[in-house]
């Protein structure tokens, strides 16, 4: 056997009969491989692991972060500042203020990117470490790592699959899939099928895959794939093809730097050009010392800081709505999304099985209640009925809860299952009408049962008539037992087929054709709705039937009606949905269900309309990713998809541009949790895997959380915008006063890199981060999201920046030349400088604070704001105005920063100039006010 003599495992083992599969994997079903050809195996297709691709080193990400334009401008800055305040024999402090500024901006991206992706880890976990095998003719336990193609596995309830198979045989084998198909209930496998070729992952029943659990029965497997062979290593290598790409806040902030950089490097150049043709070459290091101060001005030192405090503030608040941030971007990213994918059960529906239609033969019932809680109405038409006044009803209500091995229990206030959930639905159903198992096992106790099979599609129960009990059960609708009643329940068409008479009112007669067809269509109705359809009958008995004589037992029964459940919808969900719509959010479904079912909970809870197209993995397979994009934008629903589908739907959604969040709780998730631009995992049902593919974890697994967690990402958003346009705006009054002063002719630089540094860290820092908490505004999910792409200087943040930089700048710069004449009355010129630029200074903080009152709202004006609906402003504005004064007034402050001591009279002129900024973007307010009215 050659490497590539084994078929590609994801297309035709199903395909394959046994022998076929034996012969192509030249192994035995009972000898198993010889040691030796384990060995040549081993060697050829390698251990039994699943291989990861190496990322970057934590050196590499730490390196990474030095590599950004606007931090090598500070590097650059503060060795050539170094070398002055060196050859000046002065300590060099500015230097050692910007390096430091440079390398807690450096940590601070290290510790956001280094988070190491562990979602194979996880996978790898799913291996089970040792397994039973045959090899050489005897049975033995060998490690999950040492399997090979054409090992042949023994499997029994609780075993972890540790590599592909197809089966050789089983008896009543159920394998619980969920994790890898999105399946919720166990699949029942089947050795002897051989099915075709393009069928779903989640129904080749005749394989069992790596990472699956069996929960029932027993079985021989022959391994047909190991390693990265199998399904779970299509999935990782799926996930390590995955790249990230930046989020829209990292490629908005790359794209800022440039900009900045580019404006800084240009207005320099101007700058020392103008100086030079003015001053001569003489002056050229006082201009080197104003291009040191520039180039610190217009880095926006405190931003990185500040936009990882809102989005850790954003997380905290999206932490008390139930979604647990695993990546520090997705908080911002979240406002952009345009479409969320998401899984159905338990997300969109409360994965608890729910019965909703009862069919009786001669009536119809709408049943009412949530989750497993017994409290309910039966209705009829939309009116209650009890249940004590329908005979027929009241028997398929006994059979519910007798036909049946569930529990049903309440545990700290909450109803439970101890069981199927599927049975679970019928106890809850038998509850609401007063039908309580308990009470009705010790009058009719089950004494014997045939157990469900596949074949069959039913089980039945064998419950003996107490003497004393026999009138109230022909009370309660059934027939004059004799000593025993066998209930069965099961598929409905094979049920009754099974069937001679039927449960008509208070009376029993023999079934006819019509009566039968009318069943079938009603079973189609209740299939055609997406509910899960049981059918139940039952039998009086003289004698207790004989072991393994279903076929024979389960003869002319009595038909007593259908019974349709639904993993319901979670009530919350319709109104997130909604929700969703008015946002200008696209929800769609994607899943491993059936269409049917998929299609009824999409059109209950709005995400499809009744007619919509449903997508199923299938048809979805013979589609070309060209053909899938043009089709992406009009199916809502997809349905019974694999792993590869999701991540293709998830590009597909992207090459369309749109901004995609999925969610996802299985190990198929995983891949296009990654891939999407949010990726969302599920808290109380998800796997590690899919956790740690996420951006983001629901930790109640509701889609309204989701909706909710958006709201906060839009909120986020808005507000990063707004502390950008406050920092930058003050940014380029500061760069424009800098440059200002050699051109005007004023002795030295107006501000020092220190200074500039205290205000774009202090002055700028601690309002921007009280404005990143300021309150949503009204229309924040009444409007569709910005487009994800969108420029940071989009919807007039650009000139905004520069409008309010460049009054920012004449304002202070009329002060400062007012400064510098007012102050020659001092007696010695380092005296004048010190005044006039300490005046500059302190108006350029000050004004900054007004600047940041006026500039919580775009169109409101300051007044007509609740002023204590932000008190972090106000207590900002107050705290920094108090430092500022420090600076000026405390003598070993004044040392420190280069400030001098102006008189209450100079304070005054600064607190009165500072004003202007405030009312001028007030004025702003009221102008834009005035013309849209008269428009």
């Amino acid at each position: 056997m050659s490497a590539n003599s084994l078929p590609n495992p994801a297309a035709v083992w199903h395909h394959l009969e046994v022998d076929k599969t034996l012969q192509l994997l030249e192994s035995d079903a009972n000898a198993g491989l010889s040691s030796q050809e384990v060995q040549q195996r081993l060697q050829r297709y390698g251990p039994n692991e699943l291989q990861e691709t190496g990322g970057r080193s934590p050196l590499a990400i730490l390196i990474d972060q030095f590599k950004n334009i606007m931090l090598l401008m500070l590097i650059a800055v503060a060795v050539v500042s170094a070398i002055l305040d060196i050859r000046g024999g002065e300590f060099p402090k500015d230097a050692i203020a910007i390096s430091l500024i440079v390398i807690l901006n450096g940590v601070l991206g290290y510790l956001q990117e280094s988070r190491a992706e562990k979602a194979l880890a996880a996978l790898k976990k799913l291996s089970a470490p040792l397994v039973r095998v045959m090899r050489d003719g005897r049975l033995g336990e060998v490690a999950a790592k040492d399997l090979v193609p054409g090992d042949v596995m023994l499997l029994e309830a609780g075993v972890q699959l540790a590599a592909d198979g197809r089966l050789i045989e089983e008896s009543n084998l159920q394998v619980r899939e969920s994790a890898l198909t999105g399946e919720a209930h166990a699949v029942e496998k089947q050795a002897e099928l051989h099915l075709p070729e393009d069928t779903p992952l989640g129904d080749r029943i005749n394989l069992v895959f790596q990472g699956t659990e069996v929960v029932q029965g027993r079985a021989k497997a022959i391994v047909t794939g190991t390693g990265m062979q199998t399904e779970l290593g299509r999935i990782a290598a799926l996930l390590q093809s995955v790249e990230s790409e930046p989020t829209p806040l990292q490629q908005r902030m790359s794209q800022l730097g440039n900009v900045l950089v580019t404006g800084s490097l240009v207005l320099v150049a101007i700058v020392v050009a103008g100086g030079v043709w003015r001053a001569g070459v003489g002056a050229f290091e006082d201009l080197l010392e104003v291009s040191l101060s520039m180039a610190v001005a217009v880095v926006p030192e405190g931003l990185p800081a500040v936009i990882t405090v809102t989005l850790a503030l954003g997380t905290q608040r999206m932490v008390r709505r139930q979604a647990l941030i695993r990546k520090l971007p997705a908080v911002e990213t979240l406002g952009s999304v345009t479409t969320i994918c998401s899984d159905k059960t338990g997300t969109l529906t409360q994965n608890k099985m729910v019965v909703q239609a009862v069919y009786t033969n001669d009536r119809s019932f709408h049943v009412t209640g949530d989750g497993y809680a017994p409290t309910g109405e039966f209705q009829i038409d939309g009116r209650a009925t009890s249940s004590e006044d329908q005979p027929a009803l009241q028997a398929l209500l006994v059979a519910c809860a007798l036909c049946n091995d569930s529990t049903l229990q309440q545990q700290e206030g909450q109803w439970a299952i101890i069981g199927d959930p599927t049975e679970g639905a019928l106890l809850s159903l038998a509850g609401k009408a007063g039908v309580e198992k308990d009470q009705w096992e010790a009058q009719l106790p089950r004494t014997a049962e045939f157990p469900f099979s596949s074949e069959r599609k039913r089980m039945s129960v064998i419950c003996q008539v107490q003497p004393e009990v026999k009138s109230r059960t022909a009370q309660n609708g059934l027939l004059e037992p004799e000593n025993y009643l066998m209930f069965t329940k099961g598929s409905p068409e094979l049920t009754l087929e099974r069937c001679d008479r039927i449960h008509v009112g208070d009376r029993i007669v023999a079934i006819t054709e019509e009566q039968r067809a009318q069943i079938l269509d009603q079973n189609n109705q209740m299939a055609s709705n997406g509910l899960r359809v049981l059918g139940f009958a039952y039998k009086p008995l003289a004698t207790l039937p004989p072991e393994s004589s279903e076929d024979t037992s389960e003869q002319e029964l009595v038909w007593l009606g259908l019974v349709g459940m639904l993993d319901a919808p979670r009530p919350e969900v319709r109104d997130a949905v909604a929700r969703c719509r008015e946002a200008g959010i696209r929800p769609i479904m994607i899943t491993g269900d059936h269409q049917l079912t998929a299609r009824a909970i999409a059109a209950d809870l709005g995400i499809a309309q009744a007619g919509d197209r449903a997508l199923i993995g299938q048809e979805l397979e013979r589609m070309s990713q060209q053909e899938l994009e043009e089709q992406v934008d009009l199916v809502s629903i997809y349905a019974r998809v694999s792993p590869e589908h999701k991540l293709r739907i998830v590009q597909a959604l992207q090459k369309r541009g749109r901004f995609v969040a999925m969610t996802g709780d299985g190990v198929n998730d995983a891949p296009a949790l990654k891939q999407a631009d949010i990726g969302i995992a599920m808290g109380i049902t998800g796997t590690d895997v899919s956790k740690e593919a996420s951006d983001m974890v629901l930790l109640d697994d509701n889609f309204a959380t989701i909706v909710a967690a958006t709201e906060e990402g839009r909120v986020v958003y808005t507000n990063i915008r707004r502390f950008i346009k406050y920092i930058l705006g003050s940014n380029i009054g500061e760069v424009l006063t800098i440059a200002a002063a050699p051109i005007l002719g004023l002795g030295g630089v107006p501000l020092s890199p220190l200074q500039i540094l205290w205000m774009n860290l202090v002055t700028d820092g601690l309002p921007a981060l009280a404005l990143a908490v300021e309150p949503p505004e009204p229309n924040v999910m009444r409007r569709p999201p910005f487009s994800p792409r969108e420029s940071i200087f989009a919807r007039g943040l650009g000139s905004y920046m520069v409008r309010i930089g460049i009054i920012f700048a004449i304002i202070t710069i009329i002060l400062m030349e007012w400064a510098y004449f007012h102050s020659q009355n001092v007696v010695t010129e380092q005296l004048v400088r010190e005044r006039w630029k300490t005046m500059v200074f302190t108006t350029l903080c000050l004004a900054q604070m007004g600047h940041a009152l006026a500039i919580r709202s775009n169109t409101r004006l300051t007044m007509e704001l609740n002023p204590f609906s932000n008190p972090y402003l106000l207590g900002a504005v107050v705290v920094t105005t108090i430092l500022q004064l420090l600076l000026v007034y405390v003598p070993p402050l004044q040392s420190f920063f280069g400030t001098y001591y102006i008189s209450p009279m100079e304070l005054a002129i600064c607190f009165g100039f500072s004003a202007l900024m405030f009312v001028w973007i007030e004025g702003e307010k009221l102008f834009v006010r005035f013309f849209r009215k008269r428009a």
